[in-house]
């Protein structure tokens, strides 16, 4: 099956999505499929405000439509609500091809936080964009519900994975820093709400792997606290297993994929009792959830690294793309005839 993947998440961008999406796509191609991919590419772009290392891609539903009919796919999955996934969706609804699209991010929450009382406004403009979808994928059960209360149709579940290959419990030397280390990965931006963690008086080391607009006030605001950057994956494995416990204090996160990579390398996840961490942390094996982020550390400390790394098992890329297959909408051949493949429009 000829599978295309439309999504304004592309590397440069580093974030569970730019994973997920490739990582699936291999999978995919191992069993045999044949994956495209439409994405910021190549083409003009803007950065966001707030986060330049976000580029959206200037586009329209009449470029996206004649590469769609240039490319023929046998399926299409609409993977972002940015121009480039409201330009597939356009395209798709004007050829009349299905499509299935997911919701890895909650905006409303986000940009709720910072204006108030756009997060209705937020609610609906992404309701409208999944409305055709024939499977709205979403990484949790929790998450699952939520859409659902909020009049979402075709809600299905499609979870994360790990690559136990690379995140696997090592060798515990690789931070040299005071002990008990608490370990925090992801970007360095407000959404994560960071400073729920930093702000906790709690014995040992607090370390932060990541990189965002938020990464210099933060070295200024916690001297005592060490900011790593950006590390390669081989890397951030050896230091997952080195961490005493894994800190996840995002409030809006819709699955947090470095929480199971943690996991998947025997170190114990504190986080707060909210959507996501609820659906991936099994309370008292895994990890640790409670209101009171410090509690949940002190819990999540005394447990058995053995035990954490079998949980983690359960959560393989295979089982992901096998999900991501299932949900899939096949495109009749029958679509494609009569219509004349069209020139795509130069990308600058």
């Amino acid at each position: 099956m000829r599978i295309l993947i439309v999504t304004d998440a592309w590397p440069p961008q580093v974030n569970g999505v730019v994973r997920t999406l490739q990582t699936v796509g291999a999978k995919l191609r191992g069993f045999g499929h044949e994956v495209l991919y439409i994405t910021p590419e190549g083409r003009r772009s803007w950065a966001l405000p707030g986060y330049r290392e976000i580029e959206l891609a200037r586009t329209n539903a009449r470029t996206i439509g004649n590469e769609i009919i240039m490319l023929q796919p046998d399926a299409i999955h609409i993977a972002t609500e940015g121009p480039l996934g409201w330009a597939a969706r356009r395209a798709c609804r004007r050829l009349k091809l299905p499509f299935t699209s997911s919701f890895h991010t909650r905006f409303a929450e986000y940009i709720g936080q910072r204006v108030p009382g756009s997060a209705r406004l937020i609610w609906g403009l992404l309701r409208r964009f999944h409305r055709h979808s024939a499977a709205v994928m979403v990484p949790t059960p929790t998450i699952a519900n939520l859409l659902e209360q909020r009049g979402f149709k075709n809600v299905k579940v499609w979870t994360r994975g790990v690559d136990h290959s690379v995140f696997h419990p090592q060798t515990r030397d690789s931070l040299n820093f005071p002990r008990p280390i608490l370990l925090l990965a992801g970007r360095v931006v407000g959404d994560k709400n960071l400073e729920a963690f930093l702000d906790l008086a709690v014995p040992g080391t607090k370390v932060i792997i990541g990189d965002g607009p938020q990464r210099p006030q933060l070295e200024v605001k916690y001297p005592a606290a060490r900011f790593l950057g950006y590390v390669k994956e081989t890397e951030l494995a050896r230091h997952m297993s080195a961490a005493d416990c894994f800190v996840f204090p995002s409030h809006t996160d819709t699955f947090g994929l470095v929480m199971i990579e943690a996991m998947a390398c025997g170190t114990p996840v504190a986080a707060f009792k909210v959507p996501s961490p609820v659906d991936v942390i099994i309370e008292g094996r895994s990890g640790a959830l409670h209101d009171d982020l410090a509690q949940a550390i002190a819990k999540a400390l005394t447990l058995d690294r053995n035990i954490v790394h079998t949980e983690a098992q359960q959560f393989t890329w295979e089982r992901t793309a096998r999900m991501f297959e299932e949900w899939l909408q096949k495109i009749p051949a029958s679509a494609y005839q009569n219509r004349p493949s069209v020139k795509v429009e130069q990308q600058a």
